[in-house]
């Protein structure tokens, strides 16, 4: 670090207060230049050009769950096997995800004997560091949060079985599969499986399997995932999961495309609740994803350019992390090959002051407990870093700061 005593680190620290900095870390959004590159989409579908490829007008009325052409392409993103398995939301993933547990409350889903709401208790397993938003939802509908370990392979798929075997009352599990958020972990071959064939005490058990960064990859190594749905199927469990996605780090994060996938009788459960709330989505905006994608490759060769723009900011924060915490015993920290985040872990007890360091410093990080149920981190210790807005000088000047801030919080700890 810059200077070995706290003297030293505090006096570095106090410079970097007197420059005023404002540069923000706290959310996963994407950065002007990724927005950019899907700018020619609102181009091509015209007042004079708007016509969809299958019989359905886009400005109308109709196709509650998408139209062919988009479901096809869909199809492929969420790697189920047919159209049937697929219904095409609105631009957030996170409102499907919403609108499936809020139905499950209030109506139950396929298999269930009554609607969650009329239990004594509902629970899910929220495996942790994790997506603050999953918890967030699990909080709206007062259902009880159970914390599960994440461990290099997923989440500890022993400490989920003991749980499932016995307590009906455990409804879900919140699942990240690949570059999780915020640990940048892929779900192995071995937890995919054993999630998709543990015996569960709840017939109605659902996984929502959260694929979020299914091909937002950094490396030309990419991650590997097993397809949860076959091995559900494979079990006799094909009921088991609601697969979600979207294109809304893709193309717009406020006009993407987000879709759900699972059995055909899981998906006619959705289409009837769906036929309930409205008459059909946007499709004027499928066809311009559409016509600006045209099939899967064009999205794996869109994220490439991704790729370039976002790898340079975590080779930024993984550099600073390194040279200036690196062999000093104060934190570890994760190397993703894909996805938004790098997970943080200070000593124990340290994350909050750490978060509260950087703001006063003008270095806003999101807060710290906010990747764990009730924004409750047993150990203070984690620290979800989101590099993908800043420009890379702006994420070093940031680093630098945050660095500092450990080195201080972890002194003080022990003074």
């Amino acid at each position: 670090m810059m200077g070995t005593t706290l003297e030293a680190i505090k006096a570095k620290y106090e410079e970097a207060k007197a420059k005023n900095l404002n540069l923000d870390m706290q959310r996963g959004k994407p950065g002007n230049e990724q927005l950019d590159l899907a700018l020619p989409m609102l181009d091509l579908v015209t007042s004079s050009d708007y016509k969809n490829e299958g019989d359905v007008d886009p400005r109308n009325y109709g196709g509650l769950d998408g139209t062919p052409a988009m479901k096809e392409l869909f199809k492929e993103f969420l790697e189920v096997s047919s159209v049937g398995e697929v219904i095409i939301g609105g631009n957030s993933s996170l409102n499907l995800m919403h609108d499936t547990v809020a139905r499950a409350m209030s109506h139950g889903v396929v298999g269930s004997e009554q609607p969650w709401n009329k239990l004594e208790k509902v629970k899910f397993l929220c495996p942790s560091p994790g997506y603050d938003r999953h918890f967030s939802v699990c909080e709206h509908f007062g259902i009880e949060m159970v914390l599960v370990d994440m461990t290099a392979e997923g989440p500890d798929c022993d400490q989920i079985e003991a749980l499932v075997a016995n307590d009906a009352s455990i409804k879900g599990i919140w699942v990240v599969p690949k570059y999780g958020n915020p640990t940048g972990i892929t779900c192995s071959d071995e937890v995919v499986k054993r999630l998709a064939t543990m015996p569960v005490a709840a017939g109605d058990f659902r996984i929502f399997w959260d694929n979020a960064y299914a091909v937002h990859h950094l490396e030309e190594e990419e991650d590997q995932l097993a397809n949860i749905l076959d091995a559900c199927k494979a079990a006799g469990n094909e009921d088991r999961v609601f697969i979600y996605g979207s294109t809304s780090k893709i193309s717009f994060a406020g006009a993407g495309v987000a879709a759900m996938g699972g059995s055909k009788a899981n998906m006619d459960w959705m289409r009837k609740h769906l036929s309930m709330a409205t008459i059909g989505p946007d499709k004027l905006n499928q066809l311009r994803h559409l016509r600006f994608f045209k099939n899967m490759e064009g999205v794996k060769a869109h994220m490439k350019k991704h790729a370039e723009i976002l790898k340079p900011k975590f080779d930024t924060v993984i550099e600073v992390l390194e040279n200036e915490l690196g062999g000093k015993g104060l934190a570890k920290w994760t190397k993703p090959k894909g996805g938004y985040f790098i997970s943080l872990d200070t000593n124990e007890g340290c994350a909050k002051r750490v978060v509260e360091l950087a703001n006063e410093a003008g270095v806003k990080l999101t807060g710290a407990g906010a990747t764990y149920p009730y924004k409750k981190d047993p150990k203070d210790c984690n620290i979800r870093l989101a590099p993908s807005c800043p420009s890379v000088d702006e994420i070093r000047q940031a680093m630098e700061v945050v660095c500092l801030c450990v080195a201080i919080a972890d002194a003080e700890k022990n003074a």
